[in-house]
């Protein structure tokens, strides 16, 4: 069978797929603050799960009021 082969020419989309890919990338806006930590390379998380025996983390990446409130405690947390 061919299931162990890799594919060496990518996949073929329509015109009509194409152009809706476009038009989604173009509406696409992320918030300063995020776009900020991307560029510095460091994303702010939160963890939420619970601890426990699994060794299994998982969380989100902060956004919005819940961003800010941190990058202000972070940046007391600097100064003091």
């Amino acid at each position: 069978g061919k299931e162990g082969e890799e594919k060496d020419e990518p996949e073929k989309k329509s015109r009509h797929v194409i152009a809706k890919l476009r038009a989604r990338a173009a509406k696409q806006k992320l918030e300063p603050l995020i776009e900020d930590q991307f560029q510095s390379g460091r994303l702010l998380a939160a963890i939420a799960s619970r601890p426990g025996q699994s060794g299994c983390c998982d969380g989100y990446i902060l956004e919005a009021e819940e961003l800010v409130f941190y990058k202000k405690k972070l940046e007391k947390k600097k100064k003091a």
